[in-house]
C-alpha cells in the first residue's frame, strides 16, 4: 500500500464530497457543509492551516537525539504515537456513503489500534453514529474514546453509561457542537453548557472526562474548575462558526494558563508529522487528526488508516531528530523559531 494508491481510490469513492486535493486546505470545498468543507466562507478551516504554517522551527543537529521515541501515554494507556483519530461521523451526507457509518468507524478505530494509538468516535442525529462507534470500540477491547454531542443532560449521562459498558478508555462531549441546527431539527436539541452542568457530567462517570472545542483561556480555566481530565483545543475543523482563529493561534495562551492542570489535546489542519510537532511544541500533550484519515479509510480501509497514522508518526520522529527532541515530553517551545 502506498499514498498514491490510497488517494486515487479515495478520490473515486469520495467523488462529489471530497476532491482529495493535492493540498487539503479547504479552498475547493469552502461552504460545503454537509460535505467536507468549512462553514460559510471557509475562513475558519483555512485559519487552522494558516496558523500552523505561520510557525517555523529551529533546526538543531548537535545533540544526542539519534533515535527518538514517539511513545506517550494518555489516561494510563500506553501509545506508540501522540497522534489519534479525531471523532468523525456522517458518512452518508458528508462523505458520499460508499462506506456505511459502521464500516467507516470500524476502520478508524481498528486502524488506529493497529498503529498503536486510539481512535475517537462521534455522535450525531442518527443514532447509528454513536451506536456504530461504541460497537467498534467494544470490538477492539475498549481501544477508543466516544465523544457525545452537547445534548440534554440526562441523554448525555445515558450515553456515558453506554460508553462505560463498552469499556472505553475515556468519554467526552464536543461542546463546540452546540450550534448544530440539524440536531434540533431532528428533535435532538444541543446547546451550550454551564460550568455546573459540565461538573455534573464529570461526576456522572469514573472514566476520564474530555471537553472538546475549547478556544479561549477563560473557558479552558472553567473546564479545569469543573474537573475535566482533558480539553481539546479545537474549532470543530472550521465547520461550526465562520471567522474563528486557528487552533494553533490560541493554543499557546491556553497552555500557558492550564498546562499541568489538565491534559491538553489539539486538532485542526494537521496534515503532517511536522504539524504534530508544532502543536506539541505549542503546548499540546497529544494531537487529533481528521480529514487525512477519511482519505485513509476510503482509499485503503483499515490498512489505509494505519498507514497514514504510521506515516505521520514517522514524519514526527524525523522532525524530532532535526530539532533535538529525544521524547515527546522534551518537545517544547524551544523548538519554535522566534525572529529577534
Amino acid at each position: 500500500m502506498d499514498l498514491k494508491t490510497i488517494k486515487t481510490e479515495a478520490k473515486d469513492k469520495l467523488k462529489g464530497y471530497c476532491r482529495v486535493c493535492p493540498v487539503c486546505d479547504g479552498r475547493a470545498c469552502s461552504g460545503e457543509v454537509p460535505g467536507m468543507g468549512g462553514t460559510g466562507t471557509g475562513v475558519s478551516f483555512r485559519n487552522n492551516l494558516n496558523a500552523l504554517a505561520s510557525y517555523n522551527l529551529n533546526m538543531r543537529t548537535l545533540h544526542n537525539a539519534k533515535n527518538p521515541s514517539t511513545e506517550t501515554e494518555l489516561f494510563g494507556v500506553a501509545l506508540t504515537s501522540p497522534i489519534m483519530a479525531a471523532p468523525m461521523t456522517g458518512t452518508p451526507y458528508n462523505m458520499g456513503g460508499s462506506l456505511s457509518e459502521k464500516e467507516f468507524i470500524s476502520m478508524i478505530v481498528s486502524g488506529s489500534k493497529q498503529a498503536g494509538t486510539l481512535g475517537w468516535t462521534g455522535d450525531g442525529a442518527d443514532p447509528e453514529m454513536y451506536n456504530s462507534g461504541l460497537e467498534a470500540i467494544t470490538n477492539e477491547q475498549g481501544y477508543g474514546i466516544p465523544i457525545i454531542k452537547p445534548r440534554e443532560q440526562n441523554v448525555i449521562i445515558e450515553c456515558i453509561g453506554r460508553a462505560e459498558r463498552a469499556g472505553a478508555k475515556a468519554v467526552g462531549v464536543d461542546i463546540d457542537g452546540a450550534g448544530l441546527v440539524t440536531m434540533a431539527l431532528k428533535g435532538q436539541p444541543v446547546g451550550p453548557k454551564s460550568k455546573r452542568e459540565i461538573k455534573e457530567l464529570v461526576n456522572a462517570t469514573k472514566l476520564p472526562f474530555i471537553l472538546k472545542g475549547i478556544m479561549t483561556v477563560d473557558e479552558a480555566e472553567m473546564a479545569v474548575e469543573a474537573g475535566v481530565s482533558a480539553i481539546v483545543v479545537s474549532n470543530h475543523g472550521g465547520r461550526i462558526l465562520d471567522f474563528t482563529p486557528g487552533a494553533a493561534d490560541v493554543l499557546p495562551a491556553i497552555a500557558a494558563a492550564v498546562k499541568g492542570k489538565v491534559t491538553i489535546l489539539a486538532d485542526g489542519g494537521v496534515r503532517t508529522g511536522v504539524d504534530v510537532l508544532k502543536l506539541l511544541a505549542l503546548g499540546a500533550d497529544g494531537v487529533l487528526v481528521g480529514r487525512p484519515l477519511v482519505v485513509g479509510a476510503f482509499g485503503g480501509h483499515t490498512e489505509g488508516v494505519k498507514f497514514l497514522i504510521e506515516k505521520m508518526t514517522s514524519e514526527l520522529k524525523q522532525a524530532m531528530i532535526l530539532t533535538g527532541c529525544n521524547t515527546i515530553k522534551e518537545i517544547n517551545d524551544s523548538v519554535i523559531y522566534n525572529a529577534q
